[in-house]
């Protein structure tokens, strides 16, 4: 366990990270100690990953300093934080498929012999030499393709020390591991952090946490709440989650009331894959129902086997009792599924085109909707999609503004004008707000809203409890792939709702 009696090797102080629209971090300050695991927990969005990637060098802050060996920093790039010894592992692979563990390990970095040749095995016998030291077993001539998800991550793991870090920062390490693989991982971070290397851990699984953490630190909203020394290990979860949530009633959307009817879209034994869990639910007519779960809990997977995005192993949708056929997105769109999807400038908008363009280009592809002949004029539809950006007060000079010069919040907006231009059932709104301002949320809530009560029904997934809480008439708690609970009425709260997803009795 490290000594907290010296100067931490790493201070970050004042921290505020600003985007469009969004404070992040707002005056953060945070240490590590030489050998310590120091733990961030938060709800998501809170700002645990934003706050790491500044550290890494992937953001910039918009102030305050980083203080390493005693020497300050405005900013870092991603290779003074490599030369400083600062390394990420990060949630999303970043590995080779088609190459084996050794050869990941030293990409861009080979080892060479005389004449430029790759020495692989002396690769190799530093690679085994590692393993060997932090207790890793897995058969590094493996390819990444052919390896479990709990292997390829200690691959990471080992590309990281290989570069003799300081500061290793795990950006939940076991979100999609069973418990017998991730007690490996907590046992390599035991035997990293004994190594005198500082481990930053990032989880949502609270229960790891208490057995590994040197101190926790809870981040809400983009600021420290606590820092815990958690040497007794026998820490209330119950306090934890309690500065996770807590909250402002005043922050919450009042939502407005309509009428509910009969079930009106269904999902029957869907299965993501032939292991996955089985998934059953009914959305009614008017409603809102929010899936709600942590990083990595499946939801939107769930989403995008819904809509035909993704591939699903088995299970049936019908829409009014009507078996839809969906094998990809022109199948959903055509049963009358519209998906808002999380990433708006990949996949929702064609960001070189106008406003006009992106509103029509699901719209004009729809039997019930397409025009007569193979062409169409766009300008013969301004009057209808000016019509929607008045209702969603879209900030734009024209029609023919190019969507890459519009703000976030006004981007977010023409992908669901373009949804309302076509017309669709069933709505699935992927965290429909992030990254948006509090007045293009209430827009949006609002829209939400007169959707219902014109008789469809939505589907929502976000990380944003008080939207989730405010917008929901359900939530469905989802959990490792499948639904975990459903909530309704006043047990729709933020400690029911994070004790549910984190699997906190």
């Amino acid at each position: 366990m490290a000594s907290y009696n010296g100067t931490p090797i790493m201070e970050m102080r004042g921290i505020v990270k600003e985007f469009p629209g969004v404070l992040a971090l707002s005056n953060l300050s945070f240490d590590v100690y030489k050998g310590e695991c120091h733990c961030l927990v938060g709800e998501n969005g809170a700002g645990k990953s934003t706050l790491m990637k500044i550290l890494s060098g992937a953001y910039t802050p918009t102030s305050g300093t980083i203080t390493l060996d005693g020497k300050d920093y405005k900013q870092l790039t991603p290779m003074q934080s490599k030369n400083l010894g600062i390394e990420i592992v990060y949630q999303e692979n970043d590995l080779v498929p088609t190459m084996n563990a050794i050869e990941n390990v030293f990409v861009g970095k080979e080892i060479t012999k005389f004449g430029g040749f790759v020495d692989f095995e002396a690769e190799r016998e530093k690679v085994y030499a590692l393993m060997e030291r932090y207790g890793i077993e897995i058969d590094p001539l493996q390819t990444i393709e052919h390896m479990s998800v709990s292997d390829q991550q200690f691959v990471k793991i080992l590309k990281a020390l290989m570069n003799e870090s300081r500061i290793l920062i795990m950006d939940e390490p076991t979100s999609m591991f069973n418990v017998e693989d991730a007690g490996k991982v907590l046992r390599l971070v035991e035997n990293i952090t004994a190594a005198g290397i500082s481990v930053v851990y990032i989880s949502h699984f609270l229960k790891e946490v208490i057995q590994i953490a040197d101190r926790i630190t809870v981040i809400r909203d983009g600021s420290v709440i606590n820092t815990y020394d958690n040497a007794g290990r026998d820490m209330d979860l119950t306090v934890i989650t309690r500065d996770m949530v807590g909250r402002p009633v005043e922050v919450f959307y009042q939502k407005d009331k309509c009428e509910i009817g009969d079930i009106m879209f269904e999902v029957k034994d869907l299965k993501l894959t032939r292991d996955s869990p089985s998934v059953s639910f009914g959305v009614r007519r008017g409603e809102i129902l929010g899936l709600s779960g942590m990083v990595g809990s499946g939801r939107t997977e769930l989403v995008r086997a819904i809509s035909g995005a993704d591939p699903r192993h088995s299970g049936d949708m019908y829409l009014n009792g009507k078996k839809l056929t969906i094998r990809s997105p022109r199948d959903g769109i055509d049963a009358g599924i519209a998906h808002i999807t999380e990433d708006r400038q990949r996949l929702g908008l064609n960001l070189g085109a106008s406003l006009l363009e992106n509103t029509l280009i699901v719209g004009l592809q729809q039997k019930d909707k397409i025009p007569d002949g193979p062409l169409y004029n766009c300008n013969a539809y301004a009057d209808q999609v000016e019509k929607i950006v008045d209702k969603l007060h879209i900030k734009t000079p024209s029609l023919q503004q190019v969507v890459l010069n519009l703000s976030g919040g006004n981007q977010q907006k023409v992908v669901l004008g373009k949804w309302l231009f076509a017309e669709r059932s069933v709505y699935i709104f992927d965290e429909p707000t992030r990254g948006i301002d509090v007045n293009a949320k209430a827009e949006f809530y609002k829209e939400m809203t007169a959707l219902t009560r014109a008789g469809n029904c939505i589907i929502m997934v976000s990380s944003d409890l008080p939207e989730m809480i405010s917008m929901s008439d359900r939530v469905l708690v989802v959990r490792d792939g499948g639904i975990h609970c459903e909530l309704a009425s006043e047990d729709i709260n933020e400690q029911t709702i994070i004790k549910e997803a984190l699997g906190v009795g």
